[in-house]
């Protein structure tokens, strides 16, 4: 059977209230009857309850993390840096998934609630509405690239738009002006701001965007296979693919092999996040690097922040940049007129 604070209590002779405050370190017990609640706690092997010392305490020391998915690297390395940063501080890390479905989030919510003394959100389907409905306002919360207007909550964003520009230029300047695109949905904030920065770049060179080049897939390996197997059979084939992600952009290139093609002598391809694997790849990927891991450190030290009450009053919105890694992926193409050729061959 095992031993619960009453035990302790009555073998070490004191009362319930002196173990409590032992356990929660407090400075107002005598050195020599902390010694003696210690050995008597280690004498009964007793372990005290999480959820009734949280009570005690008014904290769970757990820190919640709710996101769309759970699968692919991307979000497993935000789990790593989250991960990494509620350790450091002694906490906990409960990690749930909502598949971008409304009544998940909620249900995830109301799970969360009493169990976590703070929460990071990354989801495009959550509202400001859904969690204050089902969060207390006590609860800090942490938005990672989910768009909202309401004050109560701080947010995270990166910069989808530039990294998105930014490498669509890297393609222009290749000389790839017909570029297929694959976004993750109409839906997504992060891809509708990956798109207007594609179609921002494209504009700003005198280019009008090709809606027929903008395919929508839906962040998967999967979607990117079988969307290219749809952008191969056009009749004027692109140049060059932009994944909004590298799980799309890897099974754009599972899809351009299958058809006998090489990357990139054949067809340029890159994508967005830059997870782990990118750079392993054969060739290596070229994508727009998002410091994934630093996005959930960044996350948790926000809502320790709150928790420590190190930061009050309004909610801060920090914006964090990408950058390029350029890889083997892509390469520059021959612009040179059939007129030019015509003139070198002669």
């Amino acid at each position: 059977m095992h031993s619960n604070i009453i035990d302790v209590a009555k073998k070490a002779g004191v009362s319930i209230a002196t173990v409590s405050r032992v356990l929660n370190d407090s400075e107002k017990v005598k050195s020599e009857t902390r010694e003696k609640i210690l050995a008597v706690i280690d004498e009964l092997k007793y372990v005290p309850n999480p959820a009734a010392r949280g009570l005690i305490m008014r904290r769970t020391e757990a820190i919640g993390l709710l996101l769309p998915d759970l699968h692919g690297e991307f979000f497993s390395e935000i789990i790593r840096g989250a991960d990494e940063a509620v350790q450091a501080q002694s906490y906990h890390l409960i990690v749930s998934s909502s598949h971008n479905d409304s009544k998940e989030i909620e249900a995830a919510l109301r799970f969360m609630r009493g169990r976590v003394d703070a929460i990071i959100v990354m989801s495009p389907q959550v509202d400001s509405e859904i969690l204050l409905a089902n969060l207390p306002k006590s609860v800090p919360v942490v938005l990672l690239n989910c768009r909202t207007s309401n004050p109560h909550f701080d947010t995270i964003m990166t910069d989808g738009y530039g990294g998105a520009r930014e490498m669509t230029n890297y393609l222009l300047d290749l000389g790839h002006t017909r570029i297929a695109v694959l976004t993750g949905g109409e839906n997504n904030i992060e891809s509708q701001e990956r798109l207007r920065g594609f179609r921002s770049a494209l504009r700003e060179r005198d280019i009008t965007p090709n809606r027929s080049l903008e395919f929508a897939g839906n962040f998967t390996e999967v979607s990117g296979y079988e969307t290219v197997r749809e952008v191969l059979l056009l009749k004027d084939r692109p140049t060059a693919i932009f994944a909004f992600n590298d799980s799309m952009a890897i099974g754009a290139i599972k899809a351009i092999r299958e058809e006998g093609l090489k990357i990139p002598s054949d067809i340029s391809v890159c994508g967005f996040d830059d997870i782990p694997v990118a750079k392993f790849l054969s060739p290596s990927l070229t994508s727009v690097c998002v410091p994934i891991h630093d996005l959930g450190v960044m996350a948790v030290n926000r809502v320790f922040d709150r928790i420590k009450k190190r930061t009050k009053g309004a909610s801060a919105h920090m914006f964090v940049s990408t950058t390029l890694s350029i890889r083997n992926s892509c390469k520059k193409i021959n612009t040179m007129s059939n007129l030019e050729k015509e003139g070198n061959a002669a």
